[in-house]
């Protein structure tokens, strides 16, 4: 069989779909990536993956989607594939349009995070709930990365036959390391007893930056902030948040990292204070690393983090309550060892990612 998969950047497709096609192309089957193009494809091409650039573009302009749907129906009309698999809200839902007016045998989608419930205006959020319900109606599979947003999904008559299938790390890459952890460190130059909180996600303003900001002022720690804004990103600059920040040498920019895995051993605490999300990445990473979670009580998170089991959940937007949620954590190396131990066990447990692929391998029926 031909499975196309298609998402909207090229970051989406190397952290999301290339697991999945890696999964594909194992069961014996030729899988095509389709996104816009951008640097992170080459991981792809360079295992051998056929991975077409399109013109596909993260907004709501009527032109842009215009010619990106375009694009992706005469790709599907020359590609004439078995089964096209959609992600993220607006790439997912002109592919799935696209592939039934191809004449495509099978489509399926995977939500990975519902536009409708991120905060923004009433228009906005009408729009996405509308694509959904339209998009529901094309969908063979439809799968959802949180269990409450497949509940979202059958409540709501977007798909009544929605399906949470989660999301997944290789524990064979994310686990404790000491001697990653001293590397780092001695590269970084930071002592082995320096409590340090980690964030690692895209430089957006959704995902919590100036609360974390604000809250480690008053928290015995550092923190290094992993990850870079995309030229698709939309949203305010956080530049001004990081330069009035007042942290000093306890802020460290480690911008884009490959080493991952190596830069979530080095830390003592992980912390994600998102206005919203699908069912973090790097929730999971962090987890799997052995590290206590400090997220915000919202769809997504609040399914991954038990509080005050694996981590501490928070309420969103609210600096007091996170900086207390910190201090907690800095302050006690024994609460932060049997939390970063319980996450562990329940990631690897609920986030394995070759169970996570295999299952979404068989409801695609491959």
């Amino acid at each position: 069989m031909k499975i196309v998969e298609i998402t909207n950047v090229d970051f989406s497709l190397r952290h999301f779909l290339l697991p999945l096609m890696r999964g594909i192309r194992a069961r014996g089957h030729e899988v095509v990536g389709v996104s816009a193009e951008g640097p992170l494809l080459e991981v792809a091409r360079g295992e051998g993956f056929r991975v077409v650039s399109l013109p596909l573009a993260r907004s709501f302009s009527p032109v842009a989607q215009w010619r990106a749907f375009r694009a992706l129906l005469a790709l599907l009309r020359a590609e004439r594939p078995d089964l096209v698999h959609g992600h993220m809200p607006i790439s997912g839902f002109l592919a799935r349009v696209a592939a039934r007016v191809a004449g495509v045998p099978r489509v399926a989608y995977t939500c990975h995070g519902f536009l409708f419930n991120q905060p923004g205006p009433w228009w906005r959020r009408g729009i996405a709930l509308a694509m959904e319900w339209v998009g529901g109606r094309l969908t063979d599979v439809h799968m959802t990365v949180s269990t409450e947003e497949a509940a979202d999904a059958r409540r709501l008559g977007i798909n009544r036959g929605s399906i949470a299938i989660g999301n997944g790390r290789d524990p064979a890459r994310f686990h404790p390391d000491p001697q990653a952890r001293a590397a780092i460190r001695a590269e970084l130059g930071v002592p082995e007893d320096r409590v340090v909180v980690v964030a690692v996600s895209r430089l957006v303003r959704h995902k919590g930056h100036p609360e974390l900001l604000a809250a480690m002022r008053d928290v015995d720690a550092e923190l290094w902030v992993v990850g870079e804004r995309l030229e698709s990103d939309h949203g305010e600059d956080l530049e001004p948040y990081f330069a009035a920040a007042g942290l000093g040498e306890r802020l460290r920019r480690l911008r884009y990292r490959e080493d991952i895995p190596a830069i979530l051993a080095a830390s003592d605490i992980f912390a994600l204070p998102s206005h919203f999300e699908g069912l973090p990445m790097s929730v999971i990473e962090a987890m799997l690393t052995g590290l206590p979670v400090i997220a915000t009580n919202i769809r997504g998170p609040r399914e991954q983090v038990v509080d005050g089991e694996t981590g501490l959940l928070v309420p969103p937007m609210r600096v007091p309550e996170l900086a207390a949620a910190l201090r907690r954590l800095a302050a006690d190396p024994g609460l932060r060892a049997r939390m970063g131990a319980a996450g562990r066990t329940r990631a690897l447990e609920h986030y394995d990612e070759g169970r996570v692929v295999a299952r979404t391998l068989d409801l695609l029926g491959l």
